[in-house]
């Protein structure tokens, strides 16, 4: 068998405090992407998801601390120097950031940055090559008249057409993944649907692994192959879509399932977790979720549950099986 595009094992990074204490931001991520796969990582802000990514690319801050392993194509990732990693990123992986805007220069023409992008990693290019690139990449991506947009500023393209510009840089040099963290927050329905239309077609055009981060599950139902659950930086539970959705065994799931609306359901309001994530300073002991879960027990307070393969999923749970079976109490606040 072949290695997995992107293979992540025990991955755990943490930060030093002000007093030099050690604050654990990710704590024993696996994660696994194959060639022409789209993987979803959901969770809250704050959940670890995008610290993994940024790991992924060797972009975390110097005090960041990390351990574990991070394999792209069987060569691994973690001790490579700057100067190595810099051959990685926009060459074999492609980065799509959240908000386009503050990705962009607004004092750079969009075909200047996307040439840019090119040349910096092919300097053999010259610059009326890495122009006409430029504008292959706005036409890849679907900008109308992209000869024109090439030369227009960021500050003139909408939210829509910035955000295409951001994939079609991450595209500049055909990178094998591309991990899209949050691309389609802050943009209305249905230019949502054109960016994940992108994405897919770019799946399965060029067979690029994807690795999608976002906190709406809505948008990995109709997108992804297979998920990861993140909650206070561990990977809470893991498998295929359907599978994810048709049975799920951790209660922060099934919650965020819950809290999606349902067109053919009768209800007058949505079903909210209760509660909000720990701070990466006072998570609380045992499973980080239990005090916004209507599942916990003594054990949930004391114990934090290991990964374990529970029916067609794997999951971090003590009661997975009662919660899979429905045989719990509903989600309410209990008392730590």
């Amino acid at each position: 068998m072949t290695a997995p595009l992107l293979e992540i094992r025990d991955l755990s990074v943490s930060f030093a405090g002000r007093h030099g204490e050690a604050f654990e931001a990710v704590s024993g991520v696996d994660l696994t992407v194959s060639a022409g796969e789209l993987h979803g990582v959901v969770g809250e802000s704050g959940s670890g998801k995008s610290v993994t990514m940024l790991a992924v690319m060797g972009l975390l801050s110097p005090g960041a601390r990390l351990s574990g392993s991070i394999k792209l194509d069987g060569r691994e990732l973690v001790g490579l120097s700057d100067r190595q990693m810099r051959k990685v990123r926009g060459v074999r992986i492609g980065y799509i950031f959240q908000d386009p805007m503050t990705a962009l220069n607004p004092l750079l023409t969009i075909g200047d940055q996307i040439a840019e992008a090119v040349r910096i990693h092919r300097p053999q290019v010259s610059r009326a090559q890495s122009r006409a690139r430029a504008v292959e990449l706005l036409q890849l991506v679907a900008i109308p008249m992209p000869e024109k947009r090439a030369t227009q500023y960021p500050h003139e393209f909408s939210g829509g057409m910035r955000q295409r510009a951001v994939i079609a840089m991450a595209m500049a040099n055909e990178p094998d993944l591309l991990i899209a963290d949050e691309p389609t927050t802050a943009l209305d329905v249905t230019i949502q649907a054109q960016i994940m239309e992108l994405l897919e077609k770019l799946r399965q055009d060029r067979g690029v692994g994807i690795v999608l981060v976002t906190h709406d599950l809505g948008v990995v139902a109709g997108a992804a192959r297979s998920l990861s659950i993140m909650y206070s930086g561990r990977v809470v539970e893991r498998g295929l879509v359907d599978d994810v959705f048709a049975a799920p065994h951790h209660p922060y799931t099934k919650g965020l399932l819950g809290s999606l609306p349902q067109p053919d359901a009768r209800v007058e309001r949505l079903r909210a977790i209760p509660g909000a994530p720990p701070p990466i300073s006072a998570r609380p002991a045992g499973c980080a979720f239990h005090p916004r879960c209507g599942y916990a027990i003594d054990i949930c307070r004391a114990e934090r549950p290991v990964l374990r393969q529970v029916g067609a999923t794997t999951v971090a749970c003590h009661r997975a099986e009662e919660v899979a079976a429905g045989q719990a109490e509903e989600m309410s606040v209990h008392d730590a």
